[in-house]
């Protein structure tokens, strides 16, 4: 994707309930960074006096303050989490508390894949392990409340326990972090699974009832099937560029992302670097490049 199509007019409004549907607002945390943008968005859904709240955030004093204004004595009955790093759910904890809601996820933090002997996963300390949530939801499967019927969407690939949450008959899916219209989504095993990733964008293709999505971060995306278009296609070209690095005699992830980022923030080349190890654990299970051992952010790549 070219920066012209990333959407970068976000305004946050930190603090504040911005009405985004009928029955949808939209209160951002200030927790901005590289990888979260303006913040994390949390999303109250609901027309009457009973609501759900979508990734409640990181645990911040500020951001619990706004959203309890934001709810303004309204009840909650469930709190959704998309998945399980630190800046999406701890704060399910304490609202839950506060309000007596039931914690809604695909089930607790878990990588992609084991780790292999020696690894250590370099996002352990933005997993929030803590969390299990009170309902387990399959895919497909949905939670409802006054006049709101919110459905699990299953979609792996940043996390192992990823899902987007459509909202019964409005045509908006939040899309939490697997889809954001500011930037393309982390996938850094493992945690994350490039193959499981890519899947997921297809899933999400067939889905002709979502005509918005409502990411974690930043503003909508308002043409979902062209931005899935142009993220597959991405994806595709970047492996394209890793297996041509690999051909051209790039034995290191290093050398490969100096050569395929150098136009890239250097506080990003870490999590590039996870990124072309996703890829080429993908390509490797292919059978595309070699490597002795399993891939690894150390490892030594040849064309298969």
């Amino acid at each position: 994707m070219e920066a012209s199509d990333f959407d970068l007019s976000f305004t946050p409004a930190h603090g504040e309930a911005v009405p985004i549907a009928e029955g949808v607002w939209r209160v951002t945390c200030n927790n901005p960074s590289p990888f979260t943008f303006h913040g994390t968005n949390s999303y109250i859904v609901g027309r009457g006096r009973q609501v759900a709240v979508i990734d409640p955030g990181p645990e911040d004093e500020a951001h619990f303050e706004a959203l309890m204004r934001a709810l303004n004595g309204r009840s909650v009955s469930h709190i959704l989490v998309s998945h399980t790093h630190r800046d999406h759910s701890p704060l399910a904890r304490r609202l839950k508390a506060e309000t007596g809601a039931k914690t809604v996820a695909e089930g607790p933090h878990r990588p992609a894949r084991p780790l292999h002997d020696g690894e250590v996963n370099p996002f352990a300390e933005s997993s929030d392990t803590d969390f299990l949530p009170d309902i387990a939801l399959g895919d497909g499967e949905a939670v409802e409340g006054d006049g709101w019927r919110l459905c699990a969407v299953h979609t792996p690939g940043h996390t192992a326990n990823h899902s987007a949450f459509a909202l019964e008959d409005s045509g908006i899916l939040f899309s939490a972090d697997h889809v954001m219209a500011w930037a393309t989504t982390i996938v850094a095993p493992p945690d994350g699974s490039m193959a499981d990733f890519m899947a997921s964008i297809d899933k999400l293709l067939l889905r002709d009832e979502d005509r918005i999505f409502l990411p974690g971060h930043g503003g909508p995306v308002s043409d979902p099937s062209a931005f899935l278009r142009a993220l597959r296609t991405h994806r595709r070209m970047r492996e394209r560029a890793i297996l041509e690095r690999v051909k051209a005699g790039d034995e290191t992830i290093a050398a490969m992302v100096k050569a395929i980022y150098a136009r890239t923030d250097p506080r990003l080349h870490g999590a590039a670097a996870l990124s072309v190890l996703a890829h080429l654990e993908d390509l490797a299970e292919r059978g595309e490049v070699r490597t002795e051992g399993p891939p690894a952010l150390a490892g030594r790549y040849r064309a298969g």
